[in-house]
């Protein structure tokens, strides 16, 4: 009987011993569970040595080691390092400015040991250095080193590279990124300064336009009074006055290719006058509001004007017809100008927008949108492909034939009626408050401020620069001004660089688009 209890004692250890072992191994569904903690350490060491060894621990020499890493610690970045074998100390070195070598396998050189983690002014100047699209790659993407690619992970953005210099000191390399030099302004062109040497007065009223002809002998202004006329250039005497308009006179223009003088005004009338008998011959309608200005096409009859009824409307000289009406700004077009070369008309307008239009098509190409104030003056270089608008915001450069936007010419800060330009590249803009500023066109460096006093019993508050222009020979300069007169400059002989020095520092450039 003792027997028998003792056998089946014995069975029942052994069998209680078995179903321990299967329940550690196999749940009821069949499926393996976890183990013991013991035994999952071990499982996960195993784990971890073959399948993240070659990564997170990285074998260097005695002779390299630097310092030793406990078992278990946490490195900068919070990443655990596990132990590759259990029970066996070993030692891993990890350098450079990440934890993480370049790839799997690859032993760390002795360029990335001496590299240190990134300072923030170093990151602030990598990412200045860094293009547009860079930046937000570099944001993406770890503080230094290359990223590190988990076998199977979706591609990731690389780190675009940038400059980098080397130097060399011994027989060690230190590599430094440098931020690029912001671009600075060239030395200026030096310009004889400008002086006034004769003012001419005749009209009744402010003189709102003038034009030099082809020939240098005379030019032609308009004016307030309602009257045109006609000046010696070289004397500065009367010549000729012409009636007809009954407002104001806003543009004068007199043609390259006939003996024909074009004028517009107030009074929404556009006139052809032929000056062999000084008189008008034809007269162009269509205007729904005031005449603002007024242009030739330098290569073909064609007659350009703008007006306050927010058009310009191209003419056929010879026919009177209008070819195209430009339809498109949303207040007085004030200014327009021709070129022979695309697009081969220019608007600007208080609407603050510059358009560029197609003369065929009679359609804008582009529309310049950067001005915030109104556009009451453009001037088109006589021989780059290139163009200025005036406002009271700035004065901007564009080229053409997109307009793109080349700087700004900031510090007449006042409301821009007119600018002009010669060939020397001399820019000229005058204002409603009196002043006059002279720039280098390459550079916008502004090398003269001119306030010229009113003429003898007028008023203060009559200090206004409508229009300006120079003579065919570039060497006279002329402006129409709110005191009734007509101001002539020339440059001024005795100055020289020394007397006139240029006072340019190579400031760095703002380029703004607004």
């Amino acid at each position: 009987m003792v027997e028998e209890v003792q056998k089946h004692s014995v069975h029942t250890l052994v069998f209680r011993s078995l179903k321990r072992t299967h329940d550690m191994f196999v749940a009821d569904n069949g499926k393996p569970v976890p183990l013991d903690e013991e035994s999952h350490k071990r499982k996960m060491a195993i784990k971890l040595r073959n399948e993240y060894g070659p990564v997170l621990h990285m074998p260097t020499s005695k002779e390299n080691l630097k310092e030793k890493c406990p078992q278990n610690a946490a490195d900068s970045y919070g990443h655990k390092q596990y132990p590759a074998n259990q029970g066996q100390e070993v030692e891993y070195l990890v350098t450079g400015t990440h934890p993480y070598p370049p790839g799997p396998g690859v032993a760390l050189t002795a360029d990335t040991k001496i590299q240190r983690m990134p300072s923030e002014s170093a990151a602030q100047s990598l990412a200045v250095a860094l293009p547009s699209q860079a930046r937000v790659d570099a944001n993406r993407t770890a503080p230094g080193g290359s990223e590190y690619r988990h076998p199977g992970a979706s591609d990731r953005s690389q780190p675009t590279v940038v400059n980098s210099i080397v130097m060399e000191t011994g027989n060690t390399k230190n590599s430094a990124l440098m931020a690029k030099k912001a671009p600075t302004m060239p030395k200026p062109q030096w310009h004889p300064p400008w002086k006034l040497y004769r003012v001419i007065s005749g009209h009744l009223g402010w003189v709102r336009c003038i034009a030099v002809e082809p020939g240098n002998q005379w030019f032609v202004t308009g004016s307030a009074d309602r009257t045109i006329k006609i000046w010696d250039l070289a004397s500065g005497k009367l010549k000729l006055s012409l009636t007809g308009h009954i407002s104001t006179v806003r543009g004068v223009i007199v043609s390259t290719r006939s003996p024909y003088l074009f004028s517009c005004g107030e009074d929404k009338q556009v006139k052809c006058w032929d000056l062999e008998y000084n008189k008008v011959i034809r007269h162009y309608h269509g205007h729904l509001s005031a005449v603002y200005g007024l242009d030739l096409h330098p290569t073909i009859d064609v007659l350009v004007t703008c007006s306050r009824d927010s058009t310009a409307r191209i003419w056929d000289v010879r026919t009177k017809a209008s070819v195209h009406t430009l339809s498109g700004h949303t207040n007085a077009v004030a200014t327009v100008r021709c070129q022979a070369a695309e697009p081969q008309i220019i608007t600007g307008s208080h609407d603050t927008t510059i358009r560029l239009w197609d003369l065929v098509a009679g359609k804008t190409r582009v529309t310049l949108t950067n001005h915030k104030k109104s556009v009451r003056a453009v001037v088109l270089h006589p021989r780059h492909y290139t163009f200025a608008s005036g406002s009271p915001d700035n004065i901007k450069q564009w080229k053409f034939p997109d307009g793109s936007f080349i700087q700004n010419l900031s510090g007449h800060n006042a409301i821009i009626n007119t600018l002009t330009v010669n060939s020397d590249g001399v820019l000229v803009s005058g204002a409603d408050n009196g002043t006059m500023h002279l720039w280098d066109w390459r550079t916008g460096y502004n090398f003269q401020r001119v306030h010229a006093a009113v003429q003898p019993g007028s008023l203060d508050s009559e200090s206004g620069i409508f229009a300006c222009a120079f003579d065919q020979s570039e060497s006279r300069l002329l402006t129409a001004e709110a005191d009734k007169t007509i101001k002539v400059y020339r440059e001024d002989d005795t100055a020289t660089e020394e007397t006139h020095p240029v006072s340019w520092k190579p400031e760095i450039i703002k380029r703004k688009r607004f």
